[in-house]
């Protein structure tokens, strides 16, 4: 199984620096949430992590090698990415949607999994009853659902969620990270992007909080998901409650 670390790594948009400096490393085994207000740089910096940005400085490595090295088809056999918008413009069917997870193994021994691994990929996400569907005509939580079947049925050693959670309701939530915590088990190196501070605390290994570009605290969820700290990045009143060793953040509200 195949790690990913980050060195130095800062990237620009619009002449802005959004990531910048950022050192990290996600072994394999390892589920690491990426957390912090919106503009922080999170999904910016999933996309350095993925390949699909060069950095301005710094570095990407999978396993060692530098991320630059890997042709598109040897970078897809490695890591797979689900993305926030889960566009796909044609109105294919869902197990269409899906099979295209396994086309990076196409030609090779590999694709004698591939009726396994669908098969397993729509069972997990709870979309077995939809393949016929076309995916342009779903719901945006079933979209989500199977977008993220088309990335576990890919089969990488490395998976990078952003916004997974987004448009599910909460059952799927939790489905959603547990099937994320299942892939650390099984060795696989983990990055999602939440913004659910409490789901993130939860099912999460580590937890880089993100602030403007920066790391501004990694570690277990019960450290950095500090009351103090939360509401300083967040800008929000909050109450932290440790439960089983787990952080729950609950923002205070006013009593009318």
């Amino acid at each position: 199984m195949s790690g990913i670390r980050a060195e130095g790594v800062s990237i620009e948009l619009g002449g802005r620096r959004v990531v910048d400096d950022v050192h990290l490393e996600v072994p394999p085994g390892e589920l690491l949430a990426l957390v912090g207000p919106n503009g922080a740089g999170k999904s910016t910096l999933l996309t350095a992590l993925s390949g699909e940005k060069v950095p301005a400085t710094g570095s990407v490595l999978l396993d060692g090698r530098a991320i630059g090295s890997f042709d598109a088809l040897e970078l897809a056999r490695t890591r797979s990415v689900l993305t926030q918008d889960n566009a796909v413009s044609f109105p294919f069917r869902v197990i269409e949607v899906v099979e295209m997870g396994r086309s990076p193994w196409a030609r090779t021994p590999g694709r004698e999994g591939d009726a396994d691994a669908i098969t397993r990929a729509l069972a997990r996400t709870d979309v077995e009853h939809l393949v016929e569907r076309r995916f342009t005509e779903l719901s945006g939580g079933e979209r989500a659902r199977v977008s993220l079947a088309r990335v576990l049925a890919q089969e990488t050693a490395i998976v990078l969620l952003d916004e997974p959670t987004a448009a599910l309701d909460l059952r799927h939530q939790e489905d959603v990270l547990r099937i994320a915590r299942e892939l650390a088990a099984a060795g696989r190196a983990v990055v999602v992007v939440l913004h659910d501070l409490s789901l993130a605390g939860a099912y999460a290994d580590r937890i880089a909080l993100l602030e403007q570009g920066r790391i501004r605290a990694l570690g277990a969820p019960v450290e950095v998901l500090t009351q103090e700290l939360v509401a300083e990045v967040y800008g929000l009143d909050v109450e932290v409650l440790v439960r089983d060793g787990r952080p729950l953040v609950i923002p205070r509200r006013a009593t009318a």
